[in-house]
């Protein structure tokens, strides 16, 4: 687990095996906070088909200490980037089956379009580039997933020109 304090603004990013609370994380990031006028949260869920066939479950790798460390960039990143109060970032690693919790994202500003901008650009980050590697398991076996087109193509909305 990483706490993190880039330019007074908290961030906190952990990778772990264990599923995470969605309204604790939100709660410990806005508690005794009254310049938090907006608080956006994103939870990635695993679905349980994709396209007509079922999954059975996903298997999430990543490498200890690099995969923190981009994650982290990233977040100084949207921190430099939106006047935010706090950020969280939740990512879950090993087996998880339909229906558990992936990932979180969860930013806070004193205005709602800052924190909406700041949790899609840590998502488009998150689902292209983060070091993670996916296996899906299925009926036809176990497959690593590639990154879906739709994501590579949202990701360059957010280079400054």
């Amino acid at each position: 687990m990483a706490e993190l304090l880039a330019m007074s603004v908290a961030a906190t990013i952990r990778i772990q095996k264990a599923d995470f609370d969605v309204a604790r994380e939100i709660a410990a990031l806005s508690e005794g906070r009254t310049d938090v006028g907006a608080v956006v949260s994103f939870t990635g869920i695993c679905r349980g088909t994709e396209g007509s066939e079922p999954i059975a479950a996903l298997t999430l790798e990543h490498y200890p200490g690099m995969a923190e460390a981009e994650i982290k960039r990233h977040a100084d990143v949207a921190i430099a980037r939106w006047p935010l109060q706090g950020l969280t970032i939740v990512h879950r690693f090993g087996r998880i089956v339909p229906g558990e919790n992936i990932v979180l994202v969860v930013t806070a500003s004193s205005h709602r379009q800052a924190a909406f901008e700041a949790a899609e650009f840590l998502m488009d980050y998150l689902k292209t580039n983060a070091p993670f590697w996916k296996q899906e398991e299925s009926a036809r076996g176990k497959s690593w997933i590639e990154a879906q087109s739709q994501d590579d193509a949202a990701a360059p909305r957010w280079t400054k020109s």
